[in-house]
């Protein structure tokens, strides 16, 4: 289970952008996951729910998590298709040539403070 190391360092990052922004607290902060990322967004919760109370400034922080969907491009015709769905064979012209642009990201995406 990687995600309880992602966490420790999620929360590591956000106690320093708190002090370099003069934060006293961090009320939220949004986790941009992606579909195809190897990040199980259920356990970067169950990670948070036990390291975030150890925080002063991340004490009473509510947790929210966008999913991203993984998109391919086709490099034969150009047109973008939900990965998932296509797999590796782009759905337009049946080509093989695919390149996924989104779908692979871990983002802290917003910290709202108070």
């Amino acid at each position: 289970m990687h995600e309880f190391g992602i966490v420790v360092h999620v929360v590591d990052t956000l106690e320093k952008l708190a002090v370099e922004n003069d934060l006293g607290e961090i009320a939220s902060v949004t986790l941009e996951i992606g579909e195809v990322s190897s990040v199980l967004p259920d356990y970067i919760v169950d990670a948070w729910q036990y390291l975030h109370k150890k925080s002063d400034v991340l004490a009473d922080a509510e947790l929210k998590i966008e999913k991203l969907p993984a998109v391919s491009i086709c490099l034969d015709c150009k047109k973008t298709y939900p990965t998932l769905e296509g797999k590796k064979q782009c759905p337009h012209c049946g080509g093989f040539m695919t390149e996924l642009v989104s779908g692979d990201e871990f983002n802290i995406k917003e910290i709202e403070g108070c």
